[in-house]
């Protein structure tokens, strides 16, 4: 049985391992000892789906025993927890370092460039998830996960994809950038409209105010990424707003819980795009200083 290690115990980390396992033999790497001795302690994490809880029997380490055993390594943590973890990636010398790295927004491929690896793959996920407690996932909705090669062999990925679980399907993509950009606009009308707003996803177009922004928000994004279909894409926003209506956003969520947010590795990487072509964009501008402010009042630095 091929091995998959998870670097990261967060909604999405936590959602891989329990439904990975039932592919791979699976170990979650967590950033604190206390998190690993709990979901060792208890014999693995707790899923919660379709109104069922379940044991899923998975090993736990902390981050700093990872020494890439893995056929591949998934790495998901927040983007600005990034810096740590591939500088721990580039001390270890081996042959192997498969790595697949899950993050919002397109902030982070900037810093795959310094990563010392055999293959690097990237990756947008679609599924609704949350964690209620250290060991504890709840899987609050299917959505999609798709894959690419930022560097390396595609038939690698393919071959491990192949094997992911029926019901935790997978689809490669050609264009790793596509890929994001398609995620990314999703990410960057939802999670800061909703955080700002303190509203679940299905307000942003139930309330015709809240559309109205969403809208001309949208608008200045589509300019910045020179969308050739625009209608396309808003028309995606709305489906996952109706899709996932009663859902509260990671971003909002990070905000409610005095946590920092992502929203550099989103809206950040849309401006420095704009600057790049000279574009203004005071929505994203202002929405992005918006929720650095609602940081900045939990105590988060700006």
């Amino acid at each position: 049985m091929k091995k998959i290690g998870i670097i990261g115990a967060g909604s999405i980390g936590l959602l891989f391992a329990s439904h990975l396992s039932k592919a791979f033999s699976v170990t979650v790497f967590t950033r604190t000892r206390e998190q690993a001795n709990e979901i060792t302690k208890n014999g693995g994490i707790i899923l919660i789906e379709n109104k069922q809880q379940l044991l899923i029997p998975v090993h736990a380490l902390q981050v700093d025993e990872w020494v890439d055993n893995e056929d591949l390594t998934v790495v998901a943590v927040k983007q600005y927890q990034l810096d740590i973890v591939i500088e721990k990636i580039n001390k270890i010398n081996n042959c192997k370092k498969n790595l697949l790295f899950l993050q919002n927004g397109m902030g982070h491929l900037k810093q795959l460039s310094f990563v010392n690896a055999n293959n690097i793959f990237v990756g947008s996920v679609e599924h609704g998830a949350s964690k209620d407690n250290t060991i504890t996932v709840r899987h609050n909705g299917g959505g999609a996960i798709n894959l690419a090669v930022y560097r390396g062999d595609r038939e690698y990925l393919s071959q491990i994809a192949t094997k992911f679980p029926s019901e935790f399907p997978v689809t490669i993509q050609e264009n790793y950038f596509e890929m994001l950009v398609n995620k990314l606009i999703v990410n960057a009308v939802i999670n800061p409209l909703s955080a700002i707003l303190k509203v679940k996803n299905g307000e942003l177009i139930s309330n015709p105010f809240y559309f109205m922004t969403l809208e001309s928000f949208f608008g200045e994004i589509s300019c910045v990424l020179n969308l050739k279909n625009p209608q396309v894409y808003l028309q995606k926003i709305i489906t996952v707003c109706e899709n996932t209506a009663d859902n509260r956003s990671s971003m909002l969520k990070d905000i409610e819980m005095g946590r920092k947010t992502e929203v550099e590795a989103i809206l950040g990487f849309l401006i420095e795009e704009a600057e790049k072509q000279e574009k203004n964009t005071p929505l994203i501008t202002t929405f992005n200083n918006l929720v650095k402010g609602k940081e900045a009042e939990k105590g988060e630095e700006c």
